[in-house]
C-alpha cells in the first residue's frame, strides 16, 4: 500500500469531514469542495445550466446582482474546473465529459432539497483550504 504522507493523509480526513459535516456521500462531496469556491459560483453555475446559452459577463452581474470581482472570479473558476466553456465575447455551461454533467445534476438535485447541507459542504471545503495552507507554515517545537 503507498504511503500517503501528511497531505494525502490530510486529505481523507477532510473527505470524512465533508461527509459528517454535510451528510453528502464522499464523491458528490469531493465534487462540491473542489468545483465551487462559494454559493455564487454555484448560484451562477446553476443559472446557466437552466438556460442554456451564451452568458456575458455583464449579463450574469446584472441578472445575479453580483459584483463584477465574484463573477469574474467564479467564472474563472468554472472554466478551469471544466464546467463552463469560452464562446466569444461570453461563456457556456459546458461540461467537459458526462460524469461532471452527472455530477452537476446531482449537486442540482441535493441543493433543491437539502441547500444547507451543499452549502456547508462549500464553507468546509474553503475553510479546510485555508487551514491546510495556515497548517503547512505553522512552526514546531522540536
Amino acid at each position: 500500500m503507498p504511503r500517503l504522507g501528511w497531505l494525502g493523509t490530510r486529505h481523507a480526513s477532510l473527505q470524512g469531514i465533508f461527509r459528517l459535516v454535510t451528510g453528502l456521500g464522499d464523491d458528490l462531496s469531493s465534487f462540491i469542495g473542489s468545483s465551487f469556491r462559494s454559493v455564487w459560483a454555484l448560484e451562477l453555475l446553476l443559472l446557466m445550466k437552466r438556460e442554456a446559452r451564451s452568458w456575458s459577463r455583464d449579463e450574469l452581474i446584472s441578472t445575479l446582482r453580483a459584483s463584477e470581482l465574484v463573477v469574474n472570479k467564479a467564472v474563472d473558476e468554472l472554466v478551469a474546473a471544466g464546467l463552463l466553456a469560452g464562446e466569444g465575447e461570453g461563456v457556456r455551461y459546458m461540461p467537459v465529459s458526462r460524469d461532471i454533467a452527472s455530477y452537476v445534476d446531482q449537486v442540482e438535485k441535493v441543493y433543491s432539497a437539502r441547500p444547507n447541507a451543499v452549502r456547508r459542504a462549500i464553507v468546509s471545503a474553503s475553510a479546510s483550504g485555508a487551514t491546510a495552507c495556515a497548517d503547512a507554515f505553522r512552526l514546531r517545537k522540536d
